[in-house]
């Protein structure tokens, strides 16, 4: 279910992240163990793992950050497109739409894809 909100005293439409997306992949995450972060950003709600931006929720997609490697291979899979959220693309981040996303099956192979190349992604975290 995706929510809709409006600004008071508009009538622009604010389209949040599938509530229940988030709930399966939270809950995959968990049932595997692994230890996450929840942050809302990007008008959705992003899974970090080790302090790296792993997986999200942006409207009624999946994020996913994904190895550049297999671009090619990846971009074949249903659903699974370049994440162009601020109008260009991101090497290494993928939207996956619904339909590639739809069982729990197709869920738990991004989710897994994710985790991992989480390893080897690069913390955008800045030390102290």
């Amino acid at each position: 279910m995706v929510i809709l909100l409006t600004f008071p005293g508009s009538n622009r439409w604010l389209m949040a992240y599938d509530q229940y997306l988030a709930d399966r992949i939270r809950r995959i995450l968990a049932e595997n163990r692994i230890s996450f972060e929840e942050k809302k950003m990007m008008g959705g709600l992003c899974y970090m793992v080790d302090d790296k931006m792993c997986l999200g929720v942006v409207k009624d997609k999946l994020m996913a950050r994904l190895d550049p490697d297999l671009t090619e291979r990846l971009l074949a899979e249903p659903g699974c497109k370049l994440m162009d959220f601020t109008g260009k693309t991101m090497k290494g981040f993928f939207f996956i739409d619904p339909e590639g996303t739809d069982l729990d099956q197709d869920l738990e192979y991004w989710v897994r894809l994710g985790l991992e190349f989480n390893p080897k992604a690069k913390s955008s975290k800045q030390k102290k």
